[in-house]
């Protein structure tokens, strides 16, 4: 093929690409842009700002221990979180759809304003693809399910730095931009033309049927409208149940009459029975779970304060603990309560729910339920106390 013939190839193909003028909706534009980003960009700075106190949540030794009061502080983040992020969804397509054209923008023609149009596409292809990620896993993780071999928690925590990071430096680059969009009217399309207003109005309802259809299964009252989300909030005693007995492998062992609990410390331990447990003091409170994957309940639950199932052993007031379950494998066999939490008189070794003994799939004999703690955490199927130092 001759070089003419491949030059007049090119430029076909040059052509038939698209320019963003040949885009003509008129609800396309940098108000609409705008108006539907700045949304987007608050739902994702709350859902950085929960992530990453639901992340500090989950370290097994956290530099500074987060506190143990109000009790529905990580129900509270954790449900912003779930919002802020199903919200994102509607917000995003659109602002993909309303920025589409700009893709097809020709690079201009000297070479410094070319290096920095590339640069700010590459800053852009950084903050959508980072985006998309986060919102796809974030509903991934929701439903339980995860196609993928990486940590959930730690990727996504990571790629949410990303995001943010991606995000800001959009924000600084488009600020004038984003100022004027904001100060200039929208505008009063012509008869059978969809408007701006009204598309914005479709986008804010569309976010919140979202919200409300598949995250709010933890709010009381409103709970039967949330038909997308993963869990109904029914269950023994009002508490869903994520994994049960059988999926955990703990059915022998925990319903064993020979079962003991072993607690530990410096070289002292004791092991008691499911009688010996129920014959301790007891103490009842009211304390919500919260899971990452969005729902939440509260429940009445009754049993021994780790505090005093560590004084048997001897061990000190504000000693961190390392709880181990029956179940064997996968992140919820263990966990550790730093020592203001398993100091706190609400953090329970739970025997009892909503007055009845724990059900096999809810972790009896004993389950681990303290205030203000992921919903991971407080770990089902409970054999072994260690307090550490």
């Amino acid at each position: 093929m001759s070089g003419t013939r491949v030059t007049d190839v090119l430029t076909r193909l040059i052509d038939a690409v698209p320019t963003e003028k040949d885009f003509g909706s008129t609800a396309r534009s940098r108000e609409l842009s705008a108006r539907v980003g700045t949304w987007l960009g608050v739902c994702f700075l709350v859902a950085f700002l929960t992530g990453v106190w639901s992340h500090l949540a989950q370290l097994p030794d956290p530099l500074l221990p987060l506190p143990t009061r109000p009790i529905w502080l990580y129900r509270l983040t954790q449900g912003l979180h779930i919002a802020a992020g199903t919200a994102a969804v509607p917000l995003l397509l659109v602002k993909l759809w309303s920025v589409f054209p700009q893709l097809f923008r020709r690079p201009p023609a000297q070479t410094r304003a070319r290096l920095l149009d590339g640069a700010e596409r590459l800053s852009i292809a950084v903050l959508v693809s980072s985006a998309l990620f986060q919102l796809v896993t974030g509903l991934a993780n929701s439903a339980q399910w995860y196609p993928w071999s990486f940590s959930f928690r730690s990727t996504h925590f990571a790629l949410g730095w990303v995001a943010m990071g991606s995000l800001l430096v959009h924000i600084a680059v488009k600020l004038p931009v984003i100022r004027q969009a904001w100060l200039r009217p929208q505008d009063v399309p012509g008869p059978g033309v969809v408007s701006r207003r009204t598309l914005l109005r479709a986008t804010w309802a569309a976010a919140g049927v979202a919200v409300v259809t598949s995250a709010v299964s933890g709010v009381p009252g409103v709970r039967r409208l949330s038909v997308l989300a993963t869990r109904s909030g029914t269950g023994p005693g009002g508490i869903p149940i994520n994994k049960t007995a059988a999926a955990a492998g703990v059915t022998h062992q925990a319903t064993d009459p020979a079962f003991a609990l072993a607690v530990t410390w410096n070289g002292t331990e004791r092991h008691l029975s499911l009688a010996d447990l129920r014959a301790m003091p007891q103490t009842t409170a009211t304390l919500p779970i919260a899971c990452v994957e969005g729902w939440s309940a509260s429940g009445t639950w009754s049993g021994v304060r780790i505090a005093d199932l560590l004084k048997l052993v001897g061990a000190p007031t504000g000693a961190a603990v390392l709880v181990e379950s029956l179940q064997r494998g996968g992140a919820s066999s263990h966990s550790r309560l730093p020592g203001n939490v398993a100091a706190d008189s609400r953090a329970i070794l739970a025997l009892a729910l909503a007055s009845e003994p724990l059900s096999l799939d809810h972790g009896f004999p004993c389950r681990v339920i303290a205030p203000n703690r992921p919903g991971a955490l407080q770990t089902k199927w409970v054999n072994r106390l260690e307090a550490q130092a």
